[in-house]
């Protein structure tokens, strides 16, 4: 029995200093174990630090043009506002780069009168998409556009905004956005065309370049936000602005499938080039403290006076599971589960498909609870049938202390001869739930990770099951259904323990009032069936020994 209770206080303590890491994490503290670089500011570093050396670093947009033959003199960038159904976008003349991205469909979580923000560039945050060409001085990202005339607002299915470059180096790069209704998908197209007398053999890049800033999870939490590169030999990888700074970002170099992107909490963005052209991936820190990672595709040999063109598609929207896996083998990936990723997709897959079946997540997330309790019924139930044994027999064993209190020895033995004789097991009662906690870690996965529970309402006060309960109804009613537990427990021997047994509903809820409200709504259900189940077995076994007795 002192075993299994040092076992439960050892869990306890981790889990009581796990919480509070998170928690400091959460804050914009140091991890205790994982400390977590401050975010770059975009100031110089005074070299250049990524490995991809011969593409270019951004420059002021009044060199931008350059002084080639027939190259339109050098102008200031202006931007182009692009309306769809699903976004709000800006492109800039400079480079013909994607500068500002808005989701209309989302609101900030922060201001409800606003949108998502995932690519933007203002002090506070810097993200966009870029491409250009290398491999000689040819168009880049640095060079000013101009915009081909068009239309720039949806009005049907597809909208289609054309950007053309000066000529460089001979090649002019004619870059088209084609924008579709209802899709998270931007089909981009990049034509070079050669103006020379002499065949060119150029390279493409596509890159997303980001600050340093870390995009956090809910509180007690802490999710991944930064590069991702995925193909089929090395599958999904993420590397950390951290291993970045270190020189010590690990992914595939080569490959000729796979994708490119950038994750944060509920959000990515990727460069999906086409399937069986070979490429080069690669990640790097910029001059101004910015982070990138992209692909290098070359071209084959474009002809004098021919062009050449080369599709790509950019994704950059929620991660919804379901959606991702429609648009490229992986990124469906990018909605991270970390280590439990094998327990949390079936999970997940419950979960949808109860949605599409009721109609409301947190019904869903309640018919989950259920199944959950049903799957582990067998297990419960030994485990409550072995804390009714012990609380049968806790007074026993408090007499047996009592009497060879002075003898730890002769204690323990008379412990084993009554577990023995009264066939209990004192880790009856913890093994079963050891088992059952990576299934409850995995479903707190899901809860945090899924995009579809952001803005869902359950009923009542609880307007999205993604945030904190705003009344603490929830916490609340946790901290009232621990305590009834812990009352039907066995009570601790020692006066101590007891007090901190009784004193743990109040820990808990309070670390639950800034959990999401679908966690804790999981919690309050499965610790109420977990009530009525122990209720029912200690009933069950003193109907037993009322009809021995008789």
């Amino acid at each position: 029995m002192d075993i299994k209770r040092t076992v439960l206080w050892v869990i306890f303590a981790l889990s009581v200093v796990m919480l509070f890491d998170n928690w400091q994490r959460a804050n914009g503290h140091s991890s205790l174990f994982f400390p977590t670089p401050e975010a770059s500011a975009p100031a110089a570093t005074g070299n250049n630090r990524t490995p991809a050396n011969d593409l270019p670093q951004s420059a002021n947009a009044a060199a931008a043009a350059g002084n080639a033959p027939g190259n339109a003199p050098a102008t200031a960038a202006q931007k182009v506002r692009i309306t769809t159904d699903v976004y709000e976008a800006d492109i800039s003349t400079q480079g013909g780069t994607l500068s500002f991205l808005a989701l209309t469909k989302w609101p900030d979580a922060d201001e409800a009168d606003k949108h998502v923000v995932l690519f933007d560039n203002t002090p506070s945050q810097q993200y966009f998409a870029r491409t250009g060409l290398i491999g000689g001085d040819f168009p880049n990202h640095n060079d000013i556009f101009t915009q081909v005339p068009g239309p720039t607002t949806m009005t049907g299915d597809t909208l289609t905004v054309k950007f053309e470059s000066p000529v460089k180096g001979g090649l002019q790069l004619v870059r088209a956005y084609t924008f579709h209704r209802g899709s998270y998908v931007i089909d981009v197209s990049n034509t070079i065309v050669n103006k020379t007398d002499a065949a060119i053999k150029p390279t493409l890049y596509m890159e997303l370049v980001r600050d340093g800033r870390e995009i956090s999870g809910a509180k007690f939490s802490h999710t991944f936000t930064g590069p991702t590169v995925y193909s089929s030999d090395e599958k999904f990888q993420k590397i950390t602005f951290s291993d970045i700074d270190k020189d010590k970002a690990k992914y595939v170099k080569q490959s000729s499938d796979g994708w490119i992107g950038m994750v944060q909490h509920y959000f990515a963005t990727a460069w999906i080039p086409k399937e069986g052209a070979t490429r080069e991936n690669y990640i790097g820190k910029l001059d101004n403290g910015l982070y990138r990672v992209g692909v290098k595709e070359p071209l084959a040999s474009i002809p004098a006076n021919g062009s050449e063109t080369v599709d790509a598609r950019l994704f950059a929207g929620p991660q919804e599971e379901h959606m991702l896996e429609q648009i490229a083998p992986g990124l469906e990936l990018t909605k991270d589960y970390g280590y439990f990723t094998i327990l949390a997709k079936p999970l997940f897959w419950l979960l949808s498909k109860l949605h599409a079946l009721i109609g409301n997540w947190g019904w869903a997330i309640i018919a989950v609870t259920v199944i959950i309790k049903l799957v582990f019924f067998p297990l419960s139930a030994a485990s409550y049938k072995s804390m009714a044994r012990m609380k049968e027999i806790t007074p026993r064993m408090q007499a047996l202390r009592e009497r060879y209190k002075s003898d730890p020895q002769k204690m323990n033995a008379a412990l084993m001869e009554l577990y023995k004789t009264e066939k209990v097991n004192p880790f009856g009662g913890c093994i079963p739930i050891v088992i059952q906690i990576p299934v409850f870690i995995a479903l707190y996965w899901v809860l945090l990770s899924s995009v579809e529970m952001r803005g869902a309402p359950w009923l009542g006060w609880i307007h999205d099951l993604s945030t904190q309960d705003p009344y603490y109804i929830l916490p609340v009613l946790m901290a009232v259904s621990m305590f009834i537990q812990t009352k039907l427990n066995p009570t601790p021997p020692d006066p101590m323990q007891a007090k901190m047994m009784m004193f743990m509903p109040l820990i808990f809820s309070v670390m639950f009032l800034f959990l999401p409200s679908g966690l804790v709504l999981y919690y309050v259900v499965n610790n109420t069936l977990s009530i009525a189940q122990q209720w029912s077995i200690n009933r069950m076994l003193g109907t037993k020994k009322k009809e021995k007795a008789a």
